[in-house]
């Protein structure tokens, strides 16, 4: 049975509160949301903890960074860990910005050797400190570097078993850039090692006329779904999340949204 989740956004609070009735089975929280939080915040994080597990997903470890890592960061997401006990801990493959700067952006970085041994060295440091692996999600990405040796799922596979680290599949993520960057989105899920794969997130995109744009604006378009479809084979109890971060609609459409990726998933799995 696949543990269909909703991203816990401020705008659905008072919704949640009422603890109606609901398919969804856990909620992935924005952890900078509430790292720097009391009060309020951290009152519905506790309420909703009792009947739901939760997972962070954060934007702003700057992994890909050559800076020291931000260990005040660390500090209060270790914290935040102890208090709420989520069943995952996530964030991106990417870089963030300069020290002491955040452009609120998840940059790309260059996929070679001198990249996989920064980012493993950096993860062990993140992973010995949080006690934990930690789940790195794929960008959509609208540069490439001419230094780049690997492709982005060739340097995923030698990151995770270098590092130790989990794969968040975004496969929004891979349907835009395959369509921005020309590439068999196919190719970039068959490659993956399956068993590493912890997450699976679903959303949709902004069709920009020359380019696809990753909005999380809409629901998940029918080429999304259906890669959806195509990832999931040869996958047993991974938990997916539905991501609409703009132009959010009421609950009842979210998990809509929600529901139609279990039907999917149970679709495919019906006689495990």
């Amino acid at each position: 049975m696949c543990n269909i989740g909703v991203g816990l956004r401020a705008e659905h609070y008072s919704y949640l509160e009422k603890k109606p009735q609901t398919e969804i089975k856990w909620f992935e929280v924005i952890s900078e949301n509430h790292l720097n939080s009391r009060g309020r915040p951290w009152e519905i994080l506790h309420t909703m903890r009792e009947d739901f597990p939760l997972s962070f997903h954060g934007v702003s470890l700057n992994i890909g960074s050559y800076a020291p890592l931000d260990l005040e960061y660390l500090k209060k997401l270790k914290y935040m860990i102890e208090v709420f006990n989520p069943f995952l801990v996530s964030d991106h493959l990417c870089f963030t910005g300069p020290p002491g700067a955040n452009i609120h952006n998840l940059l790309p970085l260059p996929y070679n050797d001198k990249t996989l041994i920064h980012l493993s060295e950096k993860l062990d440091q993140v992973q010995s400190y949080l006690g934990r692996a930690l789940i790195l999600e794929n960008l959509s990405a609208y540069i490439d570097f001419k230094e780049s040796t690997y492709t982005e799922w060739e340097f995923i596979k030698k990151l995770v078993e270098k590092s130790g680290c989990k794969i968040l599949l975004d496969v929004n993520n891979i349907y835009v850039n395959s369509v921005n960057h020309n590439f068999d989105p196919k190719k970039f899920i068959d490659h993956l090692p399956k068993d590493k794969i912890e997450e699976i997130h679903l959303a949709g995109y902004s069709d920009m006329g020359d380019f696809l744009f990753d909005t999380h604006s809409s629901p998940v378009f029918p080429p999304v779904w259906d890669l959806f479809s195509y990832a999931i084979k040869d996958l047993k109890d991974v938990p997916v999340l539905i991501e609409w971060d703009d132009d959010i609609p009421d609950f009842p459409r979210l998990e809509e949204e929600a529901i139609k990726a279990k039907t999917i998933w149970e679709s495919h799995h019906a006689r495990d």
